[in-house]
């Protein structure tokens, strides 16, 4: 027997068709709201990362003391441990005044991250805390807004005090701590000290004119 021939294809339906169409665009639609939703938020992350660290920026280093954009003004180096260390350079009238950069140690939940700021000589201008996950009402007390103790490392430099007495009191060295809390500032000024022998380190390269 001869075996019947294959049905022909059936035509799609034209409210099929209208439907597949509809589906596809609004698929087509969804996406690129999704694209630029993605690129404007983006953009709008970058934005506030670049003000959060001109604002960490402006308490470490005066505004007086230098008329260039910091942002704009850096230099990158290796550390110890040879980690790139992006280094924000502040100049008055083209001559270097002060530098900043970010430091970090391990308090007891997590990693610290700071940002330094010195003179030419290697004098804190100033130390502020960028992030951190310490116990709130104990470890959180090395934020400028929940105690100054932060405040008290301003004018310290490498030699003063002497590099031994870089350690909280129940270290023998010369720091307080809190009660209760003793990882936190003992990461902290060990970040801190850290942070002024990258300075001593690197002195002659960021000191001795433009990189």
């Amino acid at each position: 027997m001869n075996s019947a021939p294959p049905p022909l294809p059936v035509a799609p339906k034209p409210r099929t068709l209208l439907h597949g169409v509809i589906l596809g665009g609004f698929c087509l639609g969804f996406g690129s709201l999704l694209a630029v939703t993605a690129r404007v938020t983006k953009q709008d992350i970058a934005l506030r990362a670049m003000e959060d660290r001109q604002a960490s920026l402006s308490q470490v280093i005066p505004d007086g003391i230098h008329d260039n954009n910091l942002l704009r003004d850096t230099v990158t180096i290796k550390d110890a441990h040879d980690r790139a260390v992006t280094v924000y350079l502040a100049r008055m009238k083209g001559r270097l005044a002060a530098l900043a950069y970010p430091i970090s140690g391990t308090g007891y939940g997590g990693k610290i991250k700071l940002m330094l700021g010195v003179d030419t000589g290697g004098r804190i201008l100033g130390v502020r805390v960028l992030s951190h996950h310490e116990t709130p009402g104990m470890g959180d007390k090395i934020e400028v807004g929940k105690s100054n103790w932060i405040l008290r490392f301003t004018g310290l430099s490498i030699g003063n005090p002497p590099l031994h007495l870089w350690k909280v009191k129940k270290d023998g060295g010369q720091f307080d701590d809190f009660a209760g809390a003793t990882i936190t500032p003992r990461a902290v000024v060990l970040a801190i000290r850290n942070g002024l022998e990258f300075f001593a380190a690197n002195k002659a390269r960021l000191t001795g004119g433009k990189p």
